[in-house]
């Protein structure tokens, strides 16, 4: 999917949530429950999310952005055929596109 979508489904105000469980040190609880209201968040939990969506946006951004997804692209145009682009990329240690 590509970026500009993925921004488009992000923006719809009431997503499907669902629910997580996820273990974290009493004391960096603690921290974000402190911090929230000073950031403008209503608990911790917004927080988390907001923290959340920034990191997935960059590695996001990152990836979409990446020297081999575009080679991979401009192969692809030229009709080389995914399988062979795949070997190419991990041949060449590159992150796959």
């Amino acid at each position: 999917m590509k970026m500009n979508d993925r921004m488009k489904k992000r923006l719809v105000k009431d997503r499907a949530m669902t629910t997580i469980s996820m273990r974290l040190p009493e004391d960096v609880i603690e921290d974000l429950k402190e911090i929230a209201p000073e950031l403008g968040f209503s608990g911790y939990q917004p927080l988390i999310r907001a923290y959340i969506g920034q990191g997935l946006r960059k590695d996001l951004a990152r990836l979409e952005n990446s020297p081999a997804k575009a080679l991979a692209e401009s192969l692809r145009r030229r009709g080389v055929k995914d399988e062979i682009i795949s070997a190419a990329i991990a041949e060449a240690g590159l992150r796959s596109a």
